[in-house]
Parts: structure tokens; C-alpha cells; sequence
């Protein structure tokens, strides 16, 4: 008799010892057994998108994912800061401000700005990937974009680490007139000999 743990491999794949004749059925397509693994990001995504639907649910009253605002989004991510493990100095503090505190002090940790910036981001993209719609999407608000600067120019004056902003490269409109202009040059030049080739040739 053969075990339980092959029972479903003989059904699935029939047996070979005692072959039987059987009814033609139709073939149906088969799900593929290892579907392909997520990346990080996406993992990530999916992770942090269940964590925080599994937050509003345990609010009291519990909070549809469709009545979801800025005010449940900002007290996620003021829930967050508990799992934080950036120190930021607060004022008044002998260390707010230095970059290397020479010792150490009572100021809370809390969640790095960069870190909240990339959880909106996926979170953004999950609330559109699970049937959300763009311009209703509450992670896209212009009050969480407001709190984003605030936590980050906060952070950076009590870090003592400035935020840089990337600077984007301006092109010289004085390099695209030269060349321009030489292009047009040489097109002249271009044309004023077919020119006399063409008259050459009568």
C-alpha cells in the first residue's frame, strides 16, 4: 500500500507498476508549485502593508482601509518610533547639535527620517497595488509630505548632520548657442557646395 506522502504524487502523476486504462479528460493548466520569489522590495512592501492594516484594525473604533486619512498615517508613524533606533537630541541636551557626542544621554530614539520616507514610498505603492486610487491615495497627502520635512529638518538639527539635497545639473545654454551655431555653419557649408556642384555639372 503505498504511504500517505506519495498517495497524492500517484494520483497526480499515475502509477507506473500497474498502468490502467483510463477515460480521455481534459487537461486543465497546473499552478506552477514554487512560485517565484519576491524581492526584498516587494516582501518589504507586502510586510509593511499588512502591518499597518493590521494597526488600523486594532484601533478602537477599527479603521477600513477606505476611511483611512493623514490623522491614522501620522499616528502610525508616531506608533513607530517605539521600534526606533536613532538617537535625536532634544533641546537643551549637551550633545544637540554634534554630529560625535562624546557620551551618552537620556534622549529617545526614534525612527531615522530616511526610514520613514521609504515606508510611505512603499506604502504608497501598496495602497495602489491593492485597488486603491492614485488620487485618493492618503500616502500621497500634502500633510504627510509636511511632516516628512519637518521629522527630516528636525532630525538633521539635532544630529548635527545637515540634509543635502541633490543638486541637479544645469545645462550652459551658452555651449548649446555654440553649438548650434556651428551646426548651422556647416550646413551652410553643405549646401553652398552642392550648390556649385550642381552648377558644375550643366
Amino acid at each position: 500500500m503505498a504511504s500517505p506522502s506519495n498517495k497524492g504524487k500517484d494520483i497526480a502523476e499515475g502509477s507506473s507498476s500497474q498502468p490502467q486504462p483510463q477515460p480521455p479528460q481534459p487537461q486543465q493548466p497546473q499552478s506552477p508549485s514554487n512560485p517565484p520569489a519576491l524581492s526584498w522590495y516587494e516582501s518589504q512592501k507586502q510586510q509593511d502593508w499588512n502591518t499597518f492594516c493590521h494597526y488600523i484594525r486594532n484601533q478602537q473604533p477599527p479603521v477600513h482601509i477606505s476611511q483611512c486619512g493623514s490623522n491614522q498615517i501620522l499616528d502610525f508613524l508616531q506608533y513607530l518610533n517605539q521600534f526606533g533606533k536613532t538617537k535625536v537630541h532634544v533641546h537643551g541636551c549637551v550633545f544637540f547639535g554634534q554630529v560625535e557626542p562624546a557620551g551618552h544621554c537620556k534622549c529617545p530614539l526614534k525612527q531615522a527620517w530616511g526610514s520613514l520616507d521609504a515606508l510611505i514610498g512603499r506604502l504608497r505603492e501598496a495602497y495602489e497595488k491593492n485597488g486603491g486610487l492614485p488620487e485618493r491615495n492618503p500616502f500621497a497627502s500634502g500633510g504627510i509630505r509636511v511632516f516628512l520635512t519637518e521629522v527630516r529638518d528636525s532630525q538633521a538639527k539635532a544630529r548635527g548632520v545637515p540634509y543635502k539635497k541633490r543638486k541637479q545639473k544645469k545645462t550652459n545654454p551658452m555651449k548649446n548657442s555654440h553649438c548650434f551655431w556651428k551646426f548651422c555653419k556647416l550646413l551652410k557649408q553643405k549646401k553652398v557646395k552642392q550648390f556649385k556642384k550642381k552648377n558644375l555639372s550643366f
